[in-house]
């Protein structure tokens, strides 16, 4: 299984970016395929899921401006990111599995490498 994410940059606040997440060797509809973001000098977080039902869960923080979604014909989860600020300045990974619990790290199973999305004020 390989998750490969792509869609970083840089972007000034208030900018959009759109990040994707391409999968091979598993069918993104059947699991849960979530979004984690690591600040410099801090912990990985969670943002957004999408589970394999299609229901949606996003970190507080990112509400109501970042749009997790899915298209399957190509295998690929999406994170649409609207006026970002500064805050949102981190690597973003995205993940897979069969999650009960959508920000403990542990239920995702495999992780893509990481895209750095970096916004100036």
């Amino acid at each position: 299984v390989q998750l490969q994410a792509s869609g970083g940059g840089l972007v000034q606040a208030g900018g959009s970016l759109r990040l994707s997440c391409a999968a091979s060797g598993r069918t993104v509809s059947s699991y849960s395929m979530a979004w984690f973001r690591r600040a410099p000098g801090k912990e990985r977080e969670f943002v957004a899921v999408i589970r394999w039902s299609g229901n949606l869960n996003y970190a507080d923080s990112v509400k109501g401006r970042f749009t997790i979604s899915r298209e399957n014909t190509k295998n690929t989860v999406y994170l649409q990111m609207n006026n970002l600020e500064p805050e949102d300045t981190a690597v973003y990974y995205c993940a897979i599995g069969r999650v009960v619990q959508v920000s403990r790290e542990s239920d995702y199973d495999y992780w893509g490498q990481g895209t750095l999305v970096t916004v100036s004020s």
